[in-house]
């Protein structure tokens, strides 16, 4: 299976890991050998809910059995998609009421840099430096120039910049602006919280400006930093709220929502402003549904305030300068590079999965199940610190 994967399926790195996996369940990864390891990625933020959840499974099953995909989005009303929508109207704040589902992140990214020039009639967007919102054009434009992103432009224009948590670039939002799209933490830069308030500093100046704050929480999203939302430690409601990853609870899926007014602007002058054909699958909206009812009817926020607690005071190192983030959304800082990815593998090899970060190279990325046990973080955590007692 390797030398097809390596042949026939195209890579996104020239050195994939290329771990031939076998099945998953709960907090652990199977290899075609029988090896376990213990997950401590989930799948970058979007197994939510771990692998195999017996709930997730049970929608995916029951949806099967009544039908799949029937209609492009938005034409017939279907039980899940309505259910799952109307539920985060429920969880949301008001103005944030009426939700497009599509079928990725950068997919609803796309999205709402469209309603946002779609509601002002203007065309200027701004983004942080170091942000990551996506591979899309749309999406991919918003990312900091450089090496990444210079061999596929040009990019959507009237695309600008600003420094995230520095208030003194705030005055580039202008009457000019459209919208501003900000990670609500910035992932791929190393799991960067917002300061100072930032935040509702910026929304504050949008107000004054006639501009709309898009805030990504498709990382942050969906319970991993001991709330729902991450805005909601900050002070602040977005214009336009992104989601995706853990909503899917490892089923693929994006939504942006804003206020009913402003969402049927997409539908009208002209018809059919966004579409998709599998946005809003039903068996995707099942499992999603599933998940966002697990995550709000049980204690796994408060838990997962606990066991960042319990991670902060196990990982205790001289080469971990800091612990960023919040909740289960978490990354170790080393002094280097090399040394991050000596990290990484070396404990790959002893059977718990870890990762990087796009940007941030000194980190070590901390992402697990928000259903992973106490027990398997000592466990997890063990296993990290006798690596870095090694290197």
């Amino acid at each position: 299976m390797k030398e097809d994967f390596l042949t026939y399926q195209a890579q996104t790195t020239p050195h994939p890991l290329a771990m031939e996996i076998s099945h998953a369940c709960g907090s652990y990864i199977y290899d075609t050998t029988g090896k376990q390891y213990l997950d401590f990625v989930a799948g970058v933020s979007a197994c939510s809910l771990g692998h195999q959840h017996p709930k997730v499974k049970q929608a995916v099953k029951e949806q099967l059995d009544s039908y799949m995909h029937v209609m492009v989005y938005g034409e017939y009303a279907q039980e899940k998609p309505v259910a799952l929508t109307k539920l985060l109207a429920q969880h949301l704040p008001e103005g944030l009421d009426s939700t497009y589902l599509v079928n990725s992140g950068t997919e609803a990214i796309d999205g709402a840099i469209k309603l946002a020039r779609r509601v002002t009639g203007r065309t200027e967007i701004i983004a942080a430096l170091d942000a990551y919102h996506g591979n899309s054009y749309g999406a991919l434009s918003l990312m900091t120039p450089g090496k990444r992103k210079e061999p596929f432009m040009p990019g959507i224009g009237d695309v600008s910049f600003i420094r995230f948590n520095c208030e003194h670039t705030l005055r580039h939002i202008t009457t000019k602006t459209a919208g501003i799209v900000l990670e609500t933490i910035q992932g791929g830069a190393g799991f960067i919280e917002p300061t100072h308030n930032f935040l509702a500093k910026v929304k504050a100046r949008c107000e004054e400006v006639g501009a709309l704050l898009i805030l990504d929480e498709i990382q942050p999203g969906v319970g991993r930093t001991g709330k729902l939302f991450g805005f909601e430690h900050y002070n602040v409601v977005p214009d336009i709220l992104v989601t995706g990853k853990g909503l899917g609870g490892g089923m693929p899926i994006g939504a942006f929502t804003a206020s009913r007014e402003r969402m049927t602007l997409l539908s009208d002058n002209p018809k059919l402003g966004h579409i998709t054909t599998f946005g809003g699958h039903p068996v995707i909206a099942a499992a999603a549904l599933a998940t966002l009812k697990e995550i709000t009817e049980s204690s796994l926020m408060q838990e997962a305030i606990e066991k960042e607690a319990l991670i902060r005071s196990l990982l205790v190192h001289p080469l971990i300068s800091e612990i960023r983030g919040r909740g289960l959304m978490l990354a170790a800082i080393v002094p280097t590079a090399e040394i991050a990815s000596q990290v990484i593998l070396a404990c790959q090899d002893k059977g718990l999965i870890l990762f990087w970060l796009l940007f941030e190279s000194r980190a070590i990325r901390i992402t697990p199940p928000l259903t992973i046990s106490k027990e398997e973080i000592r466990e997890g955590c063990e296993v990290l610190l006798e690596v870095l007692h090694t290197v």
